[in-house]
């Protein structure tokens, strides 16, 4: 009787051990996966954000552009 629970008891440690393992991976899965998520969305705003400053400065340019233009082409009294 004794012989026949090591191969029950070395089953169920095998099978704990292996559980064990397979949480492990998941959970280093689920930290890799948060990880990529968070800098696919951080390059997606920092690509946003400098596409708008990006257009900002031409609109300041063209503004600036426009004024220099109209100002230099006053007839001067």
């Amino acid at each position: 009787m004794a012989n026949e629970a090591a191969p029950q008891g070395t089953a169920n440690t095998n099978n704990l051990a292996e559980t064990v393992t397979k949480l492990g991976q998941m959970q280093i899965d689920l930290v890799k996966n948060v990880l990529n998520a968070s800098m696919e969305a951080f390059q997606s705003v920092n690509k946003l954000s400098l596409d708008v400053a990006g257009n900002v400065a031409n609109a300041v340019n063209q503004a600036l552009q426009s004024i220099s233009a109209s100002v230099a082409s006053k007839p001067k009294a």
